[in-house]
């Protein structure tokens, strides 16, 4: 009687144990086979806006960018993409600047890319995008 006891406690073990393993892989994020990250500054200053990958096909994939001008682009369509670079909305681009004798103002948010960057047909910025994980920093021009 011991044993069939023992044999059933090693079972049940066994089964819990398996079954925790099977629901544990489950519950797990999978990474992104293909992944683009880098940082979008102009003139040195961190961008603030919308990083997008826009495919020979016209799909679009995008990523927002972190008050320090980072992005990640999580599985990017591979090859040659045209890249865009959008305010965000309501954010100023462009117009005088303020005043010599104004109080200087700190840009927590990063600075606003220039509005040639936003559309594809005036863009002049491409990447290849290739299967893995990769760097690609963005340095704008006024």
């Amino acid at each position: 009687m011991l044993t069939v006891r023992t044999l059933r406690t090693t079972w049940a073990v066994s089964l819990t144990l398996l079954i925790a393993a099977i629901l544990a892989a489950g519950c797990g994020e999978k990474q992104a086979a293909n992944v683009i990250s880098g940082k979008v500054t102009l003139d040195g200053d961190p961008v603030f806006g919308n990083v997008v990958f826009v495919s020979a096909d016209n799909k679009e994939v995008s990523s927002p960018t972190a008050t320090d001008g980072t992005y990640r682009i999580e599985n990017p369509p591979v090859g040659q993409v045209k890249v865009l670079v959008k305010g965000m909305p309501g954010q100023v681009t462009g117009g005088a600047p303020p005043p010599k004798d104004a109080p200087a103002m700190s840009n927590k948010q990063g600075v606003a890319p220039p509005p040639k960057y936003a559309a594809a047909t005036s863009s002049d910025l491409s990447y290849e995008v290739k299967a893995g994980k990769h760097t690609y920093n963005i340095e704008l021009k006024k």
